[in-house]
């Protein structure tokens, strides 16, 4: 078959032949009828700090890609829940049964879970072989380009909901504009938050924004920007009841802690440069009584079961941040697009099968993305 391997540890990948993988007992074998890129992928591809420290050139040449929608084609001898023919995505941390946190019934977040695409091979590749225990098993209403994005739609979806799902009538300012915070505009325009602030850096994002909901877009690159106070202005001076780190940087952190009421939530799902930020841990938290949910992943499988719903009915509109359908082999176009600054991409799907890329383009000109 034909993938996208990260072959050495520098910049860069290559489209090549490789063996099918081998499906073990516990697993099933998918025919990728498409992937998608994110934002770990792309620090993969460069080859970065993180990268070199997680994976390690030993463990090279691996396939990249975690994100994914196939048909099953193969199970193994132990598989017993899904069946061939099943249409399926991937939750991408594969729980270890011994885990206290498993046990307790988060297992997205155990403490040797293991991660599709970094502890093993991916699925930029026409064929990619999971264990049973992470396939999620699609509404046939959802089309391939929008299954294989649930994954980080799943990332948007637990940082708008939080732990206790309590978002209708509320307000919510989302700080960032890379895709994962511009799904979760229109998570919270679906489930019933009434005013959604938006702070970005890309024209063209905020721009997507609009289109999927948020009711104020603030440009934090204008002169004399001051989001928090324009936030203010706009809640009767309490600050919002939920705010959302999408970036991760101090001055995110800064408006994030700053927008959110005394007695909101913050949910911190950006991933800082640094090791360490600043946070007036006595004002921003203590004193002022907010709760602080960190979002890694993805609550298994409640978050996947209300994101197949919110697709599924057609609540929720995620068409706007799918900005590009391309060929696999074409991924190098795809990582361009999403290192190019200023940024002008959402999501980048990649269709192994030119027949499933045709039938998609088909289905984003007519504006139907219902099968």
């Amino acid at each position: 078959m034909n993938a996208v391997v990260k072959a050495e540890p520098a910049a860069g990948a290559v489209y090549r032949e490789v063996d099918l993988p081998r499906t073990a007992p516990d697993e099933v074998l998918l025919r990728v009828r498409a992937t998608s890129i994110c934002g770990t992928d792309v620090h993969i591809y460069n080859w970065d700090a993180w990268s070199s420290r997680r994976i390690g050139a030993a463990n090279l040449p691996q396939i990249l890609g975690h994100e994914v929608a196939g048909e099953v084609v193969d199970v193994g001898a132990e598989v017993r829940r899904i069946k061939v023919g099943d249409y399926v995505s991937a939750e991408t941390h594969i729980p270890d049964p011994g885990d206290l946190q498993t046990l307790l019934g988060q297992m997205h977040i155990g403490e040797h879970m293991r991660i599709v695409g970094v502890d093993f091979d991916g699925c930029f590749a026409e064929y990619f072989a999971v264990p049973e225990v992470v396939c999620w098993v699609n509404d046939q209403a959802i089309p391939p380009e929008f299954a294989t994005v649930q994954e980080p739609l799943g990332n948007a979806t637990y940082a708008v909901l939080g732990e206790d799902n309590d978002v209708a009538g509320r307000t919510m300012a989302i700080v960032g504009d890379g895709p994962v915070a511009l799904f979760a505009v229109g998570v919270a325009r679906a489930c019933g938050v009434t005013q959604i602030f938006l702070f970005g850096m890309s024209k063209f994002a905020m721009g997507l924004a609009r289109r999927m909901g948020a009711d104020h877009v603030y440009d934090v690159t204008e002169p004399g920007a001051d989001p928090v106070a324009f936030v203010r202005e706009h809640t009767g001076g309490y600050g919002v009841d939920i705010a959302l780190d999408m970036a991760g940087n101090q001055a995110a952190l800064d408006n994030a802690f700053g927008v959110v009421r005394k007695g909101g939530r913050l949910s911190a799902f950006g991933l800082s440069p640094e090791k360490s930020v600043s946070i007036d841990y006595n004002e921003g938290i203590v004193f002022k009584g907010i709760q602080v949910h960190g979002i890694n992943g993805r609550r298994m499988f409640d978050t996947w079961y209300r994101v197949r719903n919110l697709l599924a009915s057609g609540r929720l509109d995620i068409s706007p941040v799918i900005t590009h359908l391309m060929p696999l082999e074409d991924f190098e176009k795809g990582f361009e697009a999403m290192t190019t600054v200023p940024r002008e991409c959402g999501k980048i799907v990649l269709f192994p099968d030119p027949a499933e890329l045709e039938a998609a383009k088909a289905r984003a000109e007519a504006g139907d993305h219902n099968r």
